[in-house]
């Protein structure tokens, strides 16, 4: 055992484990490995360093990240972050990842989880929520599952071709390999249609129905009349939502929606060049037994206290694996407290002039990008909060690399042909004007 000096199993340990699978080395035991593709070299590996060589290396590496001011969305929003909450969420006290099955010596884990639930209720003004999720997308794969077991017979899912691309294309692998049927609704004048809902429902055999809060267009939904159809149908309503919106819009409760799931990133967690984010879920108090992943409770200890536990943990680990709502056995523990740190700061006075920032800020772009000359509306008169589309009325791959060169992320190109834009509370007038003007250098 002397190549591999860090194993923990000593000779005799590997002896007894050899013999005990019935083989008698570890080269018979890994035969069927090709040959090929089995490495016979040296590693190459560097030297050791000390620790401010490490640093100095690792400093390097993060130059060659290329940083933009960024002018897109698309699922992911440039939104500020309080410096207080990554010094909290960085505490050795939050570090530790596994679930909290001992609630004895995990009552600060739960407690924040709780908050975290309760927060997600608040915004969604659903009954309850659980621990989280991985991300938005998964986050609607599941509650595409989840409303074919909420529904029993019935097994198609119909998706709003206004949802984005990265949450149809998850959506429809969990899906495709679960045997659920999907179909996709088309859009009518860049929101999603109605009267094709209403067709697909006669249909018959329709559990959920997913449908966006804010599209990928940027437009607001008016899902007037979505919840009355779905319903009469015996269908279930999900709504993706993006979290820092519904401060101000109407929640997916108001609209009738039975689920409600999206991406909690904009909630205070940074873009970090993808990831982590965090998906939140939440439901109708009567779905709660269909609801994956795990949920924390209050409850009174052995002396009256109040304190938390785990709870209706409708996972394949705590229960007969047939009988399990989803296979999920992780949630995105420590996002969530970065989210719950955020919200917990802003409240919703806070919530609301994020948006209204936002709000000011991306209307101001959307303006001067059409006195430009270089863009032309696409959904005239339609609403829109942060995001939006326009057509470019010359090519859009040169303005996307002048724009680049001078440190912009801007213009992401749609499958129409659109130019996507987006604008947070971050970006300045200076930042805008700056942006416009490069229009101006032809």
């Amino acid at each position: 055992m002397g190549t591999f000096s860090y194993f923990p199993h000593t000779g005799e340990d590997v002896k007894a484990m050899l013999e005990k699978a019935g083989v008698g080395s570890l080269d018979e035991l890994y035969a069927d490995v090709p040959p090929e593709v089995v490495y016979k070299g040296a590693y190459d590996l560097p030297d050791a360093m000390s620790e401010e060589e490490v640093r100095a290396f690792f400093a390097g590496l993060d130059q060659r990240d290329e940083r933009m001011t960024v002018f897109v969305g698309q699922g992911a929003y440039d939104h500020y972050t309080p410096s207080v909450v990554p010094y909290l969420t960085s505490r050795s006290e939050f570090l530790t990842a596994y679930t909290p099955y001992q609630a004895e010596i995990s009552q600060g884990t739960l407690r924040y989880i709780f908050e975290y639930q309760s927060m997600v209720c608040a915004l969604t003004g659903l009954d309850v929520s659980n621990a989280s999720m991985y991300d938005g997308p998964t986050a609607a794969a599941e509650a595409a599952r989840m409303s074919v077991a909420c529904t029993k017979k019935k097994s198609r899912v119909l998706l709003s071709a206004g949802l984005l691309p990265q949450v149809l294309s998850v959506v429809s692998t969990y899906t495709g390999y679960e045997g659920i049927p999907v179909t996709q609704l088309p859009l009518e004048a860049g929101t999603t249609s109605l009267s094709a809902l209403r067709d697909e429902l006669a249909k018959g055999d329709v559990a959920g129905v997913i449908v966006p809060s804010l599209n990928r267009f940027g437009l607001v939904e008016d899902l007037t009349g979505f919840a009355d159809a779905v319903h009469a149908a015996g269908a279930v309503l999900v709504q993706y939502c993006d979290p820092s919106a519904l401060a101000v819009l109407r929640t997916p409760a108001g609209w009738g929606a039975d689920i409600a799931v999206g991406d909690g990133q904009p909630l205070g967690i940074p873009l970090s060049f993808g990831g982590p984010y965090v998906g939140f879920m939440a439901c109708r108090k009567d779905f709660v037994r269909k609801l994956p992943g795990r949920i924390v409770g209050e409850t009174r200890d052995a002396q009256g206290r109040r304190c938390f536990c785990l709870t209706l943990q409708a996972r394949e680990q705590h229960i007969r694996r047939e009988k399990a709502t989803s296979n999920i056995c992780s949630n995105e523990s420590l996002m969530a407290l970065y989210v719950t740190v955020y919200l917990s700061l802003m409240g919703p006075e806070g919530m609301k002039e994020v948006n209204d920032r936002s709000y000011a800020a991306a209307h101001c772009l959307h303006d001067a990008l059409l006195a430009s000359g270089k863009f032309a509306e696409v959904f005239p008169g339609r609403p829109f909060l942060k995001e939006f589309v326009l057509q470019p009325l010359v090519p859009l791959a040169p303005l996307q690399e002048k724009w680049r060169a001078a440190g912009f992320f801007a213009g992401l190109e749609t499958p129409e042909g659109y130019a996507s834009f987006c604008a947070t509370e971050r970006r300045t007038r200076a930042e805008i004007d700056a942006l416009v003007s490069l229009l101006k250098e032809d």
